[in-house]
């Protein structure tokens, strides 16, 4: 008989899925990465296992103990199965502007969710990143994950994402593009691929609003590039410890507008129902044009599913209000 032994053994092992209408007017293959396939139907499920599996390793995480971190929502969802198969409790802490599915997924199975305001300084008490280090804090028996600077986050890209592509694509893989939020699918991808072949071109997505794309070309940080944006999952108002930009050629910049476009492309164009930075993600490879020839293999990871986003960018009204559609 074939069977998991439970859910966390589903993890891993997703589809590589060529793109055929969208990208039409490129010279070279497009591979999706579709990560939805994980149980928890994102990609974060692979650092949330690992993140987890090495604080039990070196005791961190202590038996019955509860589980704290700050979540755009899918990391949230990796740790909550993680912890439910293991015994352990959840707490999560997300901005206002995530989608209400996202936290009603995260409550639906079983963890607290605190919600603090989007547009406020990083170091202001009341954001998220504030919140919840002040949680673990104060909470008996709790550990605080810190997605964004934990090296377990970049070693499970490492052990898994990075090999499978290779992999899957017989070794032919030439870029690599994906969104850059925490840092750890890029910086974990990339360390593998460059290691098996230094020619391997990595490319990062961000967003307007986001201090990435400058900081890698000049090495400023400036803070005039941080203003509040819609797109979720990717970009940062911070420089987390996970994105080495040393492996990294390149970043570029797409619109909200474009970004949410996109997401509903995919789904009426590509039948792939995705959330909101597949749509940046795809529209990044097409901004990208230019440095792909006929040979390329082109990998593009598809972050999340579409169900997080239906009252967001699968939703008509919401996208006119945004004035994203006519």
């Amino acid at each position: 008989m074939e069977y998991a032994k439970n859910i966390l053994e589903t993890i891993g092992n997703t589809p590589l899925i060529k793109l055929n209408r969208l990208t039409e007017e490129l010279p070279c293959l497009v591979l999706a990465k579709y990560e939805t396939f994980n149980p928890g139907n994102s990609v974060k499920d692979r650092m949330a296992l690992q993140m987890i599996e090495d604080a039990e390793a070196d005791g961190r995480l202590k038996p019955g103990g509860i589980i704290i971190e700050g979540t755009s929502g899918n990391t949230g969802m990796g740790l909550a199965l993680a912890a439910i198969v293991k015994g352990y409790k959840c707490i999560f802490v997300m901005a206002d502007k995530q989608s209400k599915e996202k936290i009603d997924i995260l409550k639906a199975v079983g963890a607290e969710v605190v919600v603090c305001p989007t547009n406020v300084e990083p170091t202001d008490p009341r954001s998220y990143y504030s919140v919840s280090r002040r949680l673990a804090e104060e909470t008996p028996n709790a550990w605080y994950v810190n997605q964004y600077d934990n090296p377990s986050n970049c070693k499970a890209h490492f052990k898994t994402t990075g090999p499978e592509i290779w992999n899957q694509t017989d070794g032919k893989v030439t870029h690599f593009v994906v969104g850059v939020g925490t840092g750890g699918t890029i910086s974990g991808v990339a360390s593998y691929l460059k290691m098996k072949n230094p020619n391997v071109k990595i490319w990062g997505v961000d967003t307007y609003g986001s201090v990435f794309k400058k900081y890698h070309e000049t090495g400023i940080f400036d803070h005039n590039e941080i203003y509040p944006y819609v797109t979720e999952g990717i970009g940062e108002d911070i420089l987390p410890a996970n994105v080495n930009f040393s492996l990294i050629d390149g970043f570029t910049k797409v619109t909200d507008k474009d970004a949410a476009v996109y997401t509903q492309r995919l789904a009426k164009e590509e039948g792939m129902f995705l959330g909101n930075s597949a749509g940046a993600a795809i529209k990044g490879v097409l901004q990208l044009k230019e440095h792909f020839k006929p040979d390329d293999v082109v990998v593009v990871l598809f972050h999340d599913h579409g169900s997080r986003y239906v009252g967001k960018m699968f939703n008509d009204d919401w996208m006119r209000k945004m004035g994203y559609i006519e």
